[in-house]
């Protein structure tokens, strides 16, 4: 006997989403795009692929992402008149964004740009609770011309006091936001000799990755989640000590605009982020342990880029910005659940009706019924007339709120008999009132 073929599965690192738990997703991204609206964001659509090129210079020759964790494929020419090109499958989306801005001219507007984005990023990371190498990102990204305010630290303020909103309106429990500066490019320089002649001593203590840091990309050790690095890190000299006047006094403000919204924050002098175009103002919010994501309890991030677009070649254009991860943030609602108003924890609701004919030969009548009432703003669904009536009660009381009973006696009477599960009440109705009696 032939062995079975085993069947094709997902690929490591990637998953099916499927309902219920996509009704929590789809919230999710409504409540963003809600929250979003009412701060004057548009929605942005870029490539899912890129020029390798745009994460090389953008993100940084020497992070992990871009040394390690890119999936990146040399795209063959496919015309004598085609040049092979290397691309890669998007590590974030910042990138992107900005990109777009300078392809565009966004900035000849004049005024801001507030964009946000809801889509798939990539990375060959090593799988693990709440990261996937495909994962999902809900991002925001606020640049334009300085003449438009957009490296005003109002405009970090906003971004964060905007993150606490929706963070709320989500129903996430005990959300901490920290944050930092981490100065301008001249601040790092400064902070980055004196992190290396620091590390010089104690470097071969380090983890592999933190050694290698140490010499190419000493701000990232900072970064460093291992237990065993924390000692030495603690060690290390402060970035608040190697800010110049002009970054002191944009963190200062930044944090004066969030007292005057009584967003609370805790200032972390350790906090860098992992993406080389951060300047000024970097921050985190985090989640209480036992909110689903383990031991690294990080929600999103993100920071200040005002140097981003001059090093992809466009203009000089401020801009700040973050990405959610929304892999983790379902994972966190879903953990912190029985603190959630109840229609937060109601993944999948239930439908209006279910409509149960009552013989075959009425099952073409119930169809034209279930588009009546879908026309009329109600979710409906249809069953079969083969179903015993048992059957039907059954199937109904899973998936709806009412069963709609159409047999040959309320085909000719034009009515209709509904039992409203939740009381357990049943009556016989005139069609004529069936869309408002549902409706209730």
């Amino acid at each position: 006997m032939a062995t079975p073929t085993p069947s094709v599965k997902a690929v490591r690192g990637t998953r099916d989403l499927l309902p219920p738990e996509t009704a929590l997703w789809a919230r999710i991204e409504q409540t963003a795009r809600d929250v979003f609206a009412r701060y004057g964001f548009g929605e942005i659509r870029t490539p899912i692929f890129e020029a390798t090129e745009l994460f090389a210079r953008g993100v940084g020759e020497e992070t992990d992402i871009v040394s390690k964790e890119m999936y990146t494929w040399e795209d063959r020419a496919r015309a004598q008149s085609e040049k092979a090109q290397s691309l890669t499958l998007r590590p974030e989306n910042t990138a992107g964004v900005v990109r777009a801005y300078i392809e565009h001219k966004l900035g000849e507007t004049g005024a801001p740009q507030k964009l946000f984005y809801i889509g798939p990023q990539f990375r060959r990371e090593r799988p693990q609770r709440g990261r996937y190498r495909q994962f999902w990102q809900i991002g925001c990204e606020v640049l334009g011309p300085q003449s438009s305010g957009s490296e005003s630290p109002v405009r970090d303020a906003e971004v964060l006091e905007m993150l606490a909103t929706l963070l709320d309106e989500l129903g996430v429990k005990n959300w901490k936001l920290e944050l930092n500066s981490v100065g301008s490019s001249e601040d790092r320089k400064r902070y980055n000799a004196a992190l290396r002649e620091a590390l010089a001593p104690v470097k071969h203590q380090l983890n592999e990755d933190n050694q290698r840091r140490a010499e190419t990309n000493p701000l990232r050790v900072l970064d460093s989640k291992d237990p065993a690095d924390q000692a030495i890190i603690a060690a290390l000299p402060k970035i608040a000590d190697y800010l110049d006047d002009d970054s002191r006094a944009h963190f200062a403000a930044v944090l004066a605009a969030l007292d005057a919204c009584s967003v609370p924050y805790t200032a972390n002098p350790r906090l860098v982020r992992g993406l080389d175009y951060y300047t000024r103002t970097t921050f985190e919010f985090t989640v209480p342990d036992g909110s689903g994501l383990g031991t690294q309890n990080a929600l999103l991030g993100g920071g200040r880029y005002d140097g981003l677009s001059e090093m992809l070649g466009g203009p000089k254009a401020p801009g700040i910005g973050f990405a959610i991860g929304e892999d983790r943030l379902v994972l966190t609602l879903q953990a912190q659940r029985e603190a959630l108003e109840p229609r937060t924890l109601n993944l999948e609701p239930k439908l209006d009706a279910y409509i149960a004919p009552i013989g075959a030969e009425r099952n073409a009548a119930a169809l034209a019924l279930a588009r009546e009432l879908r026309r009329a703003g109600l979710s409906v669904e249809v069953g079969d007339g083969t179903f015993r009536l048992k059957k039907s009660f059954e199937a109904a009381d899973r998936v709806a709120r009412h069963i709609v009973i159409l047999g040959e006696d309320e085909l000719a009477s034009n009515t209709a008999t509904v039992k409203t599960f939740a009381t357990g009440e049943q009556v016989k109705v005139d069609r004529t009132k069936l869309i408002d009696l549902l409706r209730t």
